[in-house]
């Protein structure tokens, strides 16, 4: 149970099981922190937040690729005939894997370090665009979305529990200027 404004109680948020929904859910609040670095990137004394920021946005995607390439994407890739769309979110994830790499070996004062976080947002850009726009359509025709969905959030749960993912730190609550950070993230 989280707490309203008020100090009320409220409900958990139900868990998403659908598959497509779950991942156009990360997709989105990956998005918010890429939206919340671009923010950071523009004030001078914003090193630590931007860590902060970047770790997030790091341990997120490395949550979401992990299911995606356990899970999702061999179920879609049995299931539909796309062998060059399947390949591409391969490689796609391999570059994404490299930047995050080389940015959790990284600190805001490095150099090039603005501009791996902005090519990295650039790459998953693109990359949603894609899995939403070619990928997805394609998978709710071929796969039960709800029996994928439940393995997905189940695998991200764990992933979740081994990577320690809590609350954001205050830092993104702060980027985010007055938005509700993400949820598990």
């Amino acid at each position: 149970m989280a707490n309203t404004k008020d100090g009320a109680r409220k409900p958990a948020k139900t868990p998403v099981t659908d598959a497509i929904e779950l991942l156009m859910q990360d997709h989105k609040e990956v998005k918010a922190m890429f939206g919340a670095f671009k923010k950071l990137k523009e004030r001078e004394d914003a090193e630590e937040e931007k860590a902060d920021v970047v770790q997030q946005i790091c341990t997120a995607l490395t949550i979401h690729a992990t299911i995606e390439e356990e899970i999702f994407y061999p179920a879609v890739r049995a299931e539909i005939d796309d062998e060059d769309l399947m390949d591409e979110a391969d490689v796609e994830h391999a570059g994404a894997k490299e930047l995050i790499a080389q940015l959790e070996a990284a600190s805001p004062g490095d150099d090039h370090y603005d501009a791996k976080v902005t090519v990295l947002g650039e790459l998953i850009d693109h990359h949603v665009k894609e899995e939403e726009g070619e990928m997805f359509p394609k998978a709710k025709k071929a796969i039960d979305t709800k029996a994928i969905g439940a393995e997905l959030a189940a695998r991200k749960s764990e992933l979740e529990s081994e990577m320690d993912v809590g609350t954001p730190p205050p830092s993104l609550k702060k980027a985010n200027s007055g938005r509700r950070a993400p949820a598990g993230k």
